[in-house]
């Protein structure tokens, strides 16, 4: 991180421009003075004028004052003008570039074009006094020119620095929003899922109460059940306060190296999403809860075992989408399978979106004996649907916020072939889920 030195709050490099000016000034008043009329009594006024640009930057109304009341004291004892006169272009530069108002800088150059007469006047020529002031006054609005010139490119620098910190402060707190959002859908259909864990709990408890003396395999059945779906319970329940943990005020940068929960491969921000095409594809790329291809009661619980029917419907609205399923499909814990539904639905929304309709869509999904692994690729060429995708999730944050849920590892990013790529990688819970049976 560069590091600014400052002296007394300003600037180094400022304050030594400014010393180096004021010594300038201060080198015209005292080499001028075995000649000069007025003698040392000028020479002081000069050195009072090299100090007071010191402050120019920081005071420029004030230093400006402090000029004209010298200059005028000087054309008052009839020494006219001197070289370090300077000191009066300087100063009239500084508070027409730095003065919180331009009003100041308009009086200053009003009092500067009374200064310039009355020094034509005490100037020595051959030539009518006004041709002095004419020379004197060209100079003068140069210089104010110049200064109004650069102020202006000042202000219109800083307003664009204002205007970019406020959309990075606008874009963090829709991020925050977003993620706040999504944190509270996933922690509703956990919730969903734990209170349906309880349920079974329930009545495979009361089954094995009344089988235990009649079957007694029958309830130890039960009760191995009961047990089961506890544990999945308690591990559910161990995501959803995860979920609803707060937000890590240091998450990884852009720069990051994709981790659980990290988004890689050019969508790390909490935005960020891509284009099928390869360029940059929104986070707002519809999803969970978008109308149209996803109609579903709120407290509705989605499986893996309908995603049949879920291709089906991106299909009907023009993706041509291909599934291929590999490894033994062992019974999931129900959370998992809603998390990897989501997945598929809100991958292929984003392709429908971005990468338009009639583009290839292959979806796959594994199972491994330690972790589920979903990639979806799409090839980029379709074309722009007529009527907009649906909008309604967040896109990669979402996303991201599912997968860290499991510890797992999300990655998204445009293929160097064309297209999209999001591979997401979900670990199977240590307890294993067990189908309920009847007793």
């Amino acid at each position: 991180m560069t590091m600014t030195r400052r002296i007394l709050g300003r600037p180094v490099r400022g304050v030594v421009f400014d010393v180096a000016v004021a010594g300038v000034v201060a080198l015209f008043a005292v080499a001028a003075a075995p000649t000069q009329p007025g003698g040392w009594g000028a020479t002081a006024v000069g050195l009072a004028m090299a100090v007071a640009l010191v402050w120019r930057r920081i005071r420029p109304t004030a230093v400006t004052a402090v000029v004209a009341v010298l200059a005028f004291g000087q054309v008052a004892f009839g020494w006219g003008p001197m070289p370090y006169d300077l000191a009066v272009l300087v100063a009239l530069y500084s508070v027409v570039k730095y003065a919180d108002r331009l009003r100041d800088g308009i009086l200053a150059g009003i009092v500067a074009a009374v200064g310039v007469v009355l020094a034509a006047v005490q100037t020595p020529s051959q030539v009518a006094w006004y041709f002095s002031a004419i020379y004197y006054g060209l100079v003068t609005g140069a210089v104010w020119l110049v200064a109004l010139n650069v102020r202006t490119r000042r202000l219109y620098v800083l307003s664009l620095e204002e205007r970019a910190a406020t959309l990075e402060r606008e874009r963090e707190a829709e991020a925050r929003a977003a993620v706040a959002e999504e944190r509270t859908r996933i922690a509703r259909e956990l919730h969903d899922v734990v209170a349906h864990s309880m349920a079974v709990m329930i009545v495979q408890a009361d089954g094995a109460r009344y089988m235990i003396d009649q079957s007694p395999e029958t309830a130890r059945t039960a009760v191995r059940i009961v047990a089961d779906t506890g544990r999945q319970a308690l591990e559910d329940m161990r995501r959803l306060v995860g979920v609803l943990r707060e937000p890590n005020p240091a998450g990884p940068g852009p720069g990051a190296v994709p981790g659980p929960g990290t988004v890689a491969g050019g969508a790390g921000d909490a935005g960020a999403g891509g284009r099928a095409d390869g360029g940059e594809r929104t986070g707002t790329g519809g999803g969970p809860g978008a109308e149209g291809l996803v109609d579903e009661p709120a407290h509705r619980r989605p499986s893996v075992a309908e995603l049949p029917a879920l291709l089906d419907r991106f299909r009907a609205a023009g993706l041509r989408v291909r599934c291929t399923v590999t490894g033994p499909a062992g019974t999931l814990p129900q959370a998992l399978e809603l998390t990897v539904y989501r997945l598929v639905q809100e991958a292929l929304t984003n392709a429908l979106k971005h990468a338009g309709v009639g583009a290839t869509v292959e979806v796959t999904l594994e199972h491994t004996a330690d972790a589920v692994v979903l990639d979806v690729v799409d090839d980029g060429r379709g074309r722009p649907a007529v009527t907009p995708a649906p909008s309604g999730g967040h896109g990669l944050v979402g996303m991201r916020e599912r997968v860290s849920v499991y510890d797992g590892s999300l990655t998204a990013g445009p293929r160097l072939a064309g297209g999209w790529q999001v591979r997401a990688r979900l670990p199977l819970p240590s307890t294993p889920a067990t189908e309920v049976i009847p007793v």
